[in-house]
């Protein structure tokens, strides 16, 4: 009997230490990444400074349907060369349309305010960090025009990273297929007339505050911004960690305004040509 019951005992503490939960990644304290785009936030020129619209020129917050980055680095100070500070993600990349390109077709592509990265925090680096790049690569919003004197919303999905192999895209209800590279400036408009694509030169403003100190490669989008206190990983964090993302797309979407009317009309022989597709700034915040 004694042997019995010991046993069961045994048994029974075996049972229950098997039943206890493991730990495990999900558990892990992890660093949430979210990307938001914001129509108040000041708008900035390339060099990081408040910008306004030039005379000639119109333009208005475009209305964000999705967002997609391609590079996420923590920089220790405004000297901290690109590349050399902490990388938390670097999207897949590919040479199927010759020369490197991201590819478009594994790209996270998210609405305004999901969870963008979820990144183990004891994958991040310990240290102090004051500044933030993050490269976006591809976004998808809806804009107003006019059409014959009436107003109209079409949707764009404009491309700025350095260079996306496309495979095929959707931007809105119809389909564009392209199997090839695009640079930056690559862009699809569909409205009541369907779908055109066509391709923009210098019109994708990055800002940069750190121009000076830490420049960027031309054609790229990386876009930089300033944590309002110093960003710090102990290492010992038991607790996960937010950091929004917040983008400035305060009259993002210009255009020439050869009329003067402040609408974007796109009449053929209107001349109102897009000229800038960018991007207005970047505000980190900690929560």
């Amino acid at each position: 009997m004694k042997i019995t019951i010991s046993f069961l005992l045994l048994s029974a503490i075996f049972f229950i230490s098997a039943c206890k939960k493991k730990p495990s990644e999900a558990d892990e304290p992890k660093l949430i990444v979210k990307i938001v785009v914001d129509s108040t936030q000041v708008r900035l020129g390339n060099l990081g400074t408040p910008s306004t619209i030039p005379a000639g020129n119109a333009g208005q917050h475009p209305s964000f349907n999705s967002i997609a980055a391609h590079y996420l680095e923590l920089a220790p100070s405004a000297t901290t060369a690109l590349g050399n500070g902490t990388i938390l993600y670097h999207a897949p990349e590919t040479t199927l349309g010759g020369s490197t390109a991201i590819d478009f077709s594994k790209a996270i592509v998210k609405k305004s305010g999901e969870v963008y990265l979820e990144i183990p925090l004891k994958d991040v680096a310990v240290g102090n960090y004051e500044w933030v790049r993050l490269s976006v690569s591809y976004q998808n919003y809806d804009v107003k025009f006019h059409y014959a004197g009436q107003p109209y919303t079409g949707t764009i999905a404009s491309f700025v990273g350095f260079k996306n192999y496309i495979t095929s895209f959707l931007v809105k209800n119809q389909s564009v297929s392209v199997n090839a590279n695009k640079s930056q400036g690559y862009w699809a408009f569909e409205s009541i007339a369907g779908v055109q694509t066509g391709q923009s030169a210098g019109s994708t403003t990055v800002p940069n505050p750190l121009a000076s100190t830490s420049p960027i490669p031309a054609g790229s989008c990386v876009v930089t911004g300033q944590f309002a206190t110093p960003f710090t990983i102990t290492g010992n964090e038991k607790n996960n960690i937010t950091v929004i993302m917040s983008l400035s797309v305060n009259k993002s979407f210009e255009w020439k305004d050869l009329n003067g009317n402040g609408k974007w009309d796109v009449d053929p022989g209107s001349g109102e040509d897009v000229v800038d597709m960018g991007l207005r700034g970047l505000i980190p915040i900690v929560q």
